[in-house]
């Protein structure tokens, strides 16, 4: 992975460390979430797995090192920090929150322990990662859990913001309860389930409406989804009956969604089709899910793409990446920053999660009765723990189930408390 997928500020203060003699200071760096995205009681967490494969294959290419040479911002380092760059790789240590964690504001979900330039160099990707993911899975988490058990597909890799953010998107929303998506790639990357049958445009290749249905069907059999709002829906819907099984269901992606798909259902069930299902698509979110279900509309699953790939009622989370403590000289001094509505704790710290309440702790406290969250999950550059894409989505049901999610206080122990204070009395 390359070194340069980061912030140029992350490269002039890793210059500036060496120059100054302090690339041997080792430093421990924390990724909390500042403040909750808008209308989010908790955040899942998502995206470890490409932060650790980012810090496993970190290095700079030489012609990368070229390219910095000819930036003014490094006219003045010497050739040793070049020579330095040639061999970087990261050698540090991580422990972090699983997959399919909920979090809440503050907590410490990733702690990074390293010499000072590896431990910087890497903020920007790993703010990246896992904020992006984050966001989507716990998107994803409030769609499933609108659509009470039914099945949600994510659909949104065309509107994501790119490509690969389509991927991860899917990854991230399978995390956070979706039962598949329509990404090919995802499917094959990931293992997980994939959905989907024609367009609009196979409808409209054909001279007529059921000559389309007809062919799909045999494509398809028991797997046929009929797409049957092209034209007209209600004669759509007649003309899949027409065709007999197999068929798994039809899906609707526009018009009136409680009118549609309450005829539907009973043109269905009048044909002795009651196990053929209705999905609705086009649009949809959370909120529209609830509403829908809350007039009872007869929907068996939903296609979810826009809202859900770019997380859109809450596109951007504040996280960050401070540093905590610092061992130079053979000195430990924990650090935070006190600035105004800016704050951070001092020192590495560990996540304790009791059924009724979690507690930030320094890192050497004991907490009997409660999960401590962070894990070890790489040592000296070297992945130690994975887990799989389905073990972090059965994480995920198996944590909100357990805890009251809109009522789960997070307090702090007194060492940290007490530390904070003194740290603070120092600054002063």
């Amino acid at each position: 992975m390359s070194a340069l997928l980061t912030d140029l500020y992350e490269l002039t203060m890793a210059s500036g460390y060496f120059a100054a003699g302090r690339q041997n200071d080792i430093a421990t760096f924390e990724l909390s979430v500042r403040r909750l995205p808008a209308n989010r009681d908790f955040v899942i967490i998502a995206g470890l797995e490409q932060a650790l494969e980012y810090l496993a294959n970190l290095h700079f290419e030489a012609e990368e090192i070229a390219y910095l040479k000819t930036l003014p911002q490094f006219s003045n380092a010497g050739s040793e920090f070049f020579d330095y760059l040639a061999q970087f790789r990261f050698t540090g240590h991580v422990f972090a929150v699983t997959e399919g964690t909920p979090v809440f504001a503050g907590e410490p979900i990733l702690t990074l322990k390293a010499p000072i330039i590896e431990a910087q160099i890497p903020e920007t990707y790993l703010l990246s990662a896992i904020t992006f993911q984050s966001l989507i899975a716990t998107k994803a988490c409030r769609v499933a859990s609108a659509a009470q058990g039914r099945d949600v597909f994510e659909f949104g890799t065309r509107r994501a913001h790119t490509p690969e953010a389509g991927v991860l998107g899917a990854r991230a929303s399978y995390i956070g309860g979706c039962a598949g998506t329509s990404n090919t790639l995802a499917g094959f990357r990931y293992g997980i389930p994939v959905f989907g049958t024609a367009a609009h445009s196979w409808v409209m290749s054909f001279e007529t409406e059921i000559e389309a249905f007809r062919e799909l069907q045999k494509l398809l059999g028991s797997g046929t989804v009929q797409l049957i709002d092209t034209y007209d829906t209600i004669e759509g819907a007649r003309r899949a009956i027409s065709l007999g099984k197999p068929l798994w269901g039809v899906r609707i992606d526009s018009g009136d969604f409680g009118v549609l798909s309450r005829e539907v259902r009973k043109l269905l069930d009048a044909a002795g089709m009651q196990d053929a299902k209705i999905m609705l698509s086009g649009d949809l979110n959370e909120y529209r899910i609830e509403e829908l279900l809350v007039d009872g509309v007869p929907a068996d699953a939903f296609g979810v793409g826009t809202d859900l790939a770019t997380s859109a009622d809450a596109p951007s989370m504040g996280a960050i990446y401070k540093i905590v403590e610092l061992e130079a000289g053979g000195v430990t001094r924990a650090t935070a920053k006190f600035s105004a509505e800016k704050t951070s704790l001092p020192g590495s710290k560990q996540l304790f999660r009791y059924a009724d309440h979690d507690l930030i702790a320094c890192s050497g406290e004991c907490s009997g009765g409660a999960e401590a969250l962070q894990k070890p999950v790489m040592v000296g550059g070297q992945i130690i723990c994975r887990q799989t894409l389905q073990q972090a989505r059965d994480r995920a049901k198996k944590q909100l189930a357990a805890i009251d999610i809109k009522n789960h206080p997070v307090e702090y122990s007194p060492d940290l408390q007490e530390l904070s204070r003194k740290v603070q009395e120092e600054a002063r």
